[in-house]
């Protein structure tokens, strides 16, 4: 049985609904462009199991998608140093729940409202809406960075400060297509690089020496 992210049931509900009402009220030719998108909507809100690899050492992408950029920074506001930012473009067919990068406990969350430019831009990252997580692992702590794009303009973030989440747990989603940006510590191996297309809590994305 396909799996679904609670998030989708209001928004399959209502395209369900429309679909019904175009197929009373007009025919079969009239229900068939609703029922197009709530088939959409269904694939879009997928929410399928995962094999997370394991290991303590081990960072797994939070998201589906397409590797858009790497590189070092200083990331002030929240780790306050220098991390490796990974940056994940998701499209609308990919699947948009989020997962965490390792097992951790979630210091901090924090909702930022802002604009809604193109999650390809660089400048996307810190001007668009967005929800930063601080993720409190065994050796260092993580920033994951839900940020909403043109057409994705709510970002849900499930957990709060307190919770203990285990490497690949679910713990949030974008609805439609956006971008995820994730902070490792300075000295992880990066293993994936620019182009490269990734699964949430499958794909490893990071290795640190243990």
């Amino acid at each position: 049985m396909l799996k679904l992210a609670r998030e989708g049931y209001p928004f399959i509900s209502i395209a369900a609904a429309v679909t019904a009402a175009a197929f009373i009220f007009g025919g079969g030719w009239a229900a068939a462009l609703p029922l197009l998108l709530t088939i959409f909507i269904v694939y879009f809100f997928r929410d399928p199991e995962r094999n997370t690899p394991p290991g303590d050492n081990l960072y797994i992408s939070p998201a589906d998608g397409r590797i858009l950029q790497i590189q070092t920074v200083t990331e002030e506001k929240y780790l306050k140093g220098r991390a490796v930012e990974v940056s994940i473009f998701m499209s609308p067919l990919n699947v948009h729940v989020n997962r965490a990068p390792c097992a951790g406990v979630v210091e901090s969350v924090v909702y930022t409202p802002g604009a809604f430019i193109s999650a390809f831009k660089p400048e996307a990252s810190i001007r668009n809406e967005n929800i930063a997580m601080l993720l409190k692992g065994k050796d260092a702590s993580v920033l994951v960075r839900q940020v909403a794009g043109a057409v994705a303009r709510r970002v849900v973030c499930r957990v709060s400060p307190g919770v203990a989440l285990r490497q690949g747990e679910r713990y949030g989603i974008i609805k439609f297509s956006s971008r995820l940006d994730v902070y490792l510590p300075e000295d992880t191996a990066i293993t994936v690089s620019i182009g490269d297309t990734v699964r949430a809590g499958e794909t490893i994305i990071g290795k640190r020496s243990i």
